[in-house]
């Protein structure tokens, strides 16, 4: 098969690495790429966001499959074009991908099918949405509509708190037409468990678990970012949790979009919180997490692309997902004042390193070649990825292979997995 793969982070490295392991893989494109996939796919010059280019290539190229790792083309509707081209794509159509495009389709959906989550209310209007919080207990949380890029959540502790962040979402539009509708919702405390989960319209089949950390800083301080490391398997998400899940939440989401019209083909991420009252959505994805796709592929038994086929062809129900028992944890390196300002296009060495050992990964998130070097080309530059035979062992494993790796404004947290000590 030739299979074609859109995206140039860490999360799309992940898959491009899983697809070069499939027998069914002969020749590997992607658009745009980084310097990482480039050792596993043809890079192709062609943005994400280009859906005609990118099925003109598809068809020029005989590609057999198009996988598509990002959230922005799967909300704006690739799948749609490929699919009228006649192209067989992997991901959800636009009329799916709302489930990830909205937060106010995604909690609507939730209370009209009773999937437990948080207690919220919508606002297009700021006026109306200050009024609110005059009312509302705290802390609070604020978040945008649409897409941003993981960023567009605001944990309020203070009532003034909360009106600068509808200000800035609603007013400033620091997150353009993504804030012009917020979601205000009751704040959850308890654990937070990523599921991921392969989905053919019917049947869903959920992949091991996984923890990912927001914020930018070490205990959970400073901004939010699209993601500083993970750990899998969850030590929280256990087999009681499992089973309520698997009750009121995974097929229960399935079989809602399918009554609305908008059967849902592709990967569906569930962020979870696991209050007092027992497992809650948080959010969906449409797409494999970034970075928690780095940890959940490698734990993988099954060839992707067959699970990818099955889920186009409706016959996921035929798959047994298969995962190591072991665990995996993924440490970002970041480019240092990520996510505000910082230095791109310095040389990144060290990297051969990783292929002198089994069980260690490097996906390149931000990465470019000037001329046979590899530079850094974003804020999160790298995720350097371990397997071990457990937590403990993986952590370990993965903090030693950072050290491996050196750029001049090397950054990173150093307490990813930190939960596990309590478990």
């Amino acid at each position: 098969m030739k299979v074609l793969i859109v995206g140039s982070g860490g999360r799309e490295h992940a898959i491009a690495w899983s697809v070069s392991r499939s027998s069914k893989a002969e020749k590997i494109y992607c658009a745009p790429g980084n310097a990482g996939i480039a050792e596993y796919a043809e890079c192709v010059d062609i943005g994400a966001m280009e859906f005609e280019k990118l099925a003109a290539f598809a068809k020029e190229n005989a590609v057999d499959l198009t996988i598509v790792g990002m959230d922005d083309p799967l909300v704006g509707g690739i799948v749609d074009v490929f699919e009228a081209e006649g192209l067989r794509v992997f991901g959800p159509n636009k009329a799916a991908a709302i489930l990830e495009g909205s937060k106010v389709f995604s909690k609507d959906l939730m209370k009209k099918y009773q999937i437990p989550t948080a207690a919220y209310e919508n606002f297009d209007c700021a006026e109306e949405a200050l009024a609110y919080l005059e009312t509302a207990k705290f802390p609070i949380v604020l978040k945008a509509d649409g897409l941003a890029l993981g960023k567009g959540v605001l944990i309020c502790n203070t009532l003034e708190e909360a009106q600068e962040g509808v200000k800035s979402l609603m007013l400033d539009h620091q997150f353009g037409a993504a804030g012009n509708t917020i979601v205000i919702e009751e704040f959850m405390t308890g654990r937070e468990v990523s599921v991921l989960s392969f989905v053919d319209g019917n049947t869903i089949k959920t992949m091991t678990s996984a923890q990912d950390h927001k914020r930018a800083k070490d205990g959970d301080q400073g901004l939010n970012t699209g993601g500083m490391g993970t750990f899998s398997p969850s030590p929280f998400y256990t087999k009681e949790v499992d089973a309520f899940c698997k009750a009121h939440i995974y097929q229960a989401t399935v079989d809602a979009m399918k009554a609305e019209g908008r059967p849902f083909k592709g990967i569906i991420f569930f962020g979870l919180m696991l209050t007092e009252e027992g497992p809650k959505v948080l959010e969906y994805n449409a797409r494999f997490g970034d970075p928690e796709a780095q940890v959940v592929l490698p734990r993988m038994k099954n060839d992707i692309l067959e699970v990818m086929e099955a889920c186009i062809d409706g016959k996921l129900d035929q798959i047994e997902l298969e995962f190591e028992e072991n665990a995996a944890v993924c440490v970002v390196l970041a480019s240092d004042g990520y996510p505000e300002k910082y230095d791109k296009g310095l040389p990144i060495s060290g990297l051969e390193e990783f292929q002198k050992h089994e069980g260690y990964y490097c996906f390149h998130a931000g990465t470019k070649f000037d001329g046979d070097t590899i530079v850094t080309n974003g804020g999160r530059v790298l995720g350097v990825t371990a397997k071990g035979k457990d937590l403990k062992e993986a952590r370990a494993n993965a903090y030693a292979a950072t050290e491996w790796v050196t750029f001049a404004n090397k950054y990173k947290r150093n307490d990813i997995g930190k939960a596990i000590d309590e478990a």
